[in-house]
């Protein structure tokens, strides 16, 4: 999907298939030679490696039942339980496209994903209707949805299930909402293994959507052989040394970067822990950290800080952490310092987006140094991962030397196949075999890489990719808004927050609490602006454009934000 074409072998050796193991199989390794270990842990419940690799099954079995086969996509909308855990492997087994999506995200961020997908099924925890109904309205071929509740009944309200026999389990518009529910169809279909699809390296496996510079999410297309690969380099630089002995703490959504951070501890059968409540607590988190033994977490630069300045850091014994995995943002040295300092050494920092699942760059603990000494690397975010060749290029393509900023990008095995039936963005992303990352940024002469900027006006806050023009087309359906420019300001708890200056329009007067309420709902908490300013009008560039840097320098000199720091 990336437009790259093949080239025959010499010798004219042209293999009939490029088989390579189905991504299921790591959890029938486990449950074959771990069976009666814990795999999963939420609050007081756990489940071994042999029931979950049948719950598996059983739920392929479903699945398989209404229709779903191999290349359909599945949408998930859960929060991070056991059952969006086995969707994982579920789907993977059948040869269907996993497509996770952020609990977090509104109904109608939710119906996009569902839509641009072509998804034929969901698979939503009950207490998100107003997401099924969204997501039908938008991608009329779902036609089976499962809900993730109480085992066996369906929520309040709903009508009944698909009949299990049907194609697609119905029609696509025999109800408006769930179907049956997740536990139920596993206990009915339990004990009849299912035998996993053949896959091709190039077969895809999970969406993982991504947003581009308009903001508009796209679907990355991760694969069997990208992933295999993935596993394997994370194994390899992330984490060595992983064995079923380890645990893993999950404090963010399984739907993207923890979702593969689990899926390679699988790969060696570690046992992973969830938290027990929807929300994040530092207490709780400590409390697994020693009741369990946990031995490595997947982050992003915010949860490090809260986790290290809470005080039950101290009044939980952590000593078995050995690799605490930071990525999303980069930390502030201060905070890099103090979680050193409480934790010792054992951050561990990557770079890599969605598209290259996490496989650019990797900063090991003996590189995360509390003396900022001649030796210490502050500011980079490490060396190439293994296999992955990073190239800092300029607007034509052509590589540029060591201290020569340009633009990030990378080639290797952990690039994803392209975007999901969109040949422009494809041609964009790509040049010459290279991923564009779009982040600007140099590497030294040692091939450590330090990241400037960033080609687009995305911002990160608290780890999450955050595109301004998708929250300023929102703004301006507001009556009272004519003009918007929101872009990501420096913050001590989030890295980054938005600000968002507006033009009002005449005769109105919109205040910033009422505009932020409004807002509140139309996009995912975590995209709203922090302040809104409103002004008679925005600064212009000579091309009749809004400039971004003109206003930036406008707050400051109207005082609403510090100057950056002089050269």
């Amino acid at each position: 999907m990336s437009g790259a074409g093949t080239r025959a072998p010499r010798g004219g050796v042209v293999p009939a298939t490029r088989r390579v193991m189905n991504l299921s199989h790591f959890l029938r390794q486990a449950a074959r030679r771990h069976g009666d270990a814990i795999g999963l842990v939420r609050g007081e419940a756990s489940w071994r490696w042999a029931e979950i690799d049948r719950r598996v099954d059983a739920m392929a079995h479903a699945l398989a039942a209404r229709g779903i086969v191999k290349g359909d996509r599945v949408l998930v909308q859960s929060r991070n339980v056991n059952q969006m855990f086995e969707s994982m492997f579920a789907c993977f087994r059948l040869g269907a496209v996993w497509v996770p999506t952020n609990f977090r995200q509104t109904p109608a961020e939710v119906a996009w994903l569902a839509e641009s997908s072509g998804a034929v099924a969901m698979i939503c925890q009950h207490d998100f209707p107003d997401h099924v109904a969204a997501c039908r309205a938008a991608a009329p071929g779902i036609a089976t949805v499962v809900s993730i509740g109480p085992s066996g009944v369906p929520p309040s309200g709903s009508p009944p299930g698909n009949p299990p026999g049907s194609p697609r389990g119905g029609s696509a518009g025999d109800d408006g909402g769930f179907g049956e529910d997740y536990d139920a169809l596993v206990a009915r279909h339990l004990g009849t293994p299912f035998p996993a699809a053949d896959v091709e390296h190039d077969d895809p496996c999970w969406f993982f959507f991504t947003s581009g510079t308009t903001g508009r999410p796209k679907a990355a297309v991760l694969t069997h052989g990208q992933m295999g690969f993935v596993v394997t380099n994370h194994l390899c630089d992330l984490m060595p040394g992983t064995t079923a002995a380890d645990a893993s703490l999950v404090v963010a959504p399984l739907s993207h970067g923890a979702g593969i951070h689990q899926l390679t501890q699988v790969a060696r059968a570690a046992k992973t822990v969830l938290l027990a409540g929807d929300r994040f607590d530092p207490a709780e988190a400590w409390a697994l950290v020693e009741r369990w033994r946990v031995t490595n977490l997947f982050t992003v630069p915010t949860i490090v800080k809260l986790l290290t300045e809470h005080p039950s850091v101290d009044r939980f014994d952590h000593s078995s952490l050995r690799h605490v995995i930071y990525a999303g943002a980069p930390m502030y040295r201060e905070d890099q310092k103090h979680a050193l300092r409480k934790l010792g050494p054992v951050l561990v920092q990557y770079f890599g987006l969605g598209e290259v699942t996490g496989n650019i760059t990797v900063l090991p603990p003996a590189l995360h140094s509390i003396e900022d000494g001649p030796q210490a690397r502050i500011g980079t975010c490490g060396f190439e991962r293994t296999a992955m060749q990073v190239s800092i290029q300029d607007g034509q393509g052509r590589e540029l030397a060591a201290g020569e900023t340009g633009e990030i990008c990378v080639c290797g095995p952990a690039v994803f196949a392209g975007y999901y039936d969109n040949p422009e963005a494809n041609a964009k992303s790509f040049r010459d075999g290279w991923f564009r990352t779009g982040d600007l940024g140099h590497l030294d002469a040692e091939g450590f890489l330090y990241i400037t900027g960033r080609a687009s006006d995305m911002y990160i806050s608290g780890g999450s990719n955050v595109y301004p023009r998708e929250i300023e087309e929102k703004l301006l359906t507001h009556p009272d808004v004519t003009e918007v420019a929101i872009l990501g300001v420096p913050d001590r708890e989030w890295g980054e927050v938005g600000v968002a200056v507006c033009v009002a329009r005449p005769g109105s007067a919109p205040d910033e609490a009422a505009l932020l309420g409004w807002l509140d709902g139309k996009v995912a908490r975590y995209k709203l602006p922090r302040r809104v300013f409103f002004w008679e009008a925005l600064p212009q560039s000579g091309y009749g454009k809004i400039a971004k840097k003109l206003v930036r320098e406008e707050l400051v000199r109207r005082g609403c934000l510090e100057a950056p720091p002089g050269p």
